[in-house]
C-alpha cells in the first residue's frame, strides 16, 4: 500500500482542497498511488497538515466525482483507477533529462518557485492555458 503525504502551500492562492486533489492526481499519474491503495483518513491529513478534516473530505468527494477514488464505509477511501501511462523508455529518458535540467537550474541559483515559473511558462506556450 502506497502512502501519499500532502504538502499544503497556504500562499499559493490555490484552494487547499484543490491542492489535495492535484497531489492525488499527480501521484496517480506517477504511479505512486495505484488501484486499491487507501488514501489517508481526513483525521490523518489534519494531523499532518493542520487542514480541516472537512477540506480533505471535500477533496475526496471531488476525486470520487471524477471516478478516481471510492469510499468504502468503515474502511476508508480507496483508489479506483490510475492515471499512469505504461512506463516507456521515452519516459525514463525524459525523466533523466528533466532531472539533469533541474540540477543545472539549481546550480544557476534558481529556487523552487523560479523553476516552477519557468516550467509553467513553457507548459502554457506548448499546451495552452490549463482548463
Amino acid at each position: 500500500m502506497s502512502v501519499v503525504e500532502f504538502r499544503i502551500d497556504r500562499r499559493s492562492g490555490v484552494a487547499t482542497y484543490l491542492q489535495i486533489v492535484q497531489q492525488v492526481k499527480q501521484a496517480l499519474r506517477l504511479g505512486t498511488l495505484v488501484e486499491g491503495d487507501r488514501l489517508p483518513t481526513a483525521a490523518q491529513v489534519a494531523a499532518t497538515t493542520k487542514v480541516n478534516p472537512n477540506t480533505t473530505l471535500k477533496a475526496y468527494r471531488e476525486l470520487e466525482r471524477e471516478g478516481l477514488v471510492e469510499p468504502r464505509p468503515g474502511l476508508g477511501t480507496f483508489v479506483s483507477r490510475t492515471l499512469a501511462r505504461p512506463e516507456s523508455a521515452a519516459d525514463a529518458l525524459l525523466r533523466a533529462e528533466l532531472r539533469s535540467w533541474m540540477e543545472r537550474a539549481r546550480a544557476e541559483g534558481l529556487d523552487r518557485e523560479d523553476v516552477r515559473a519557468l516550467v509553467d511558462s513553457v507548459l502554457e506556450e506548448r499546451y495552452g492555458q490549463p482548463a
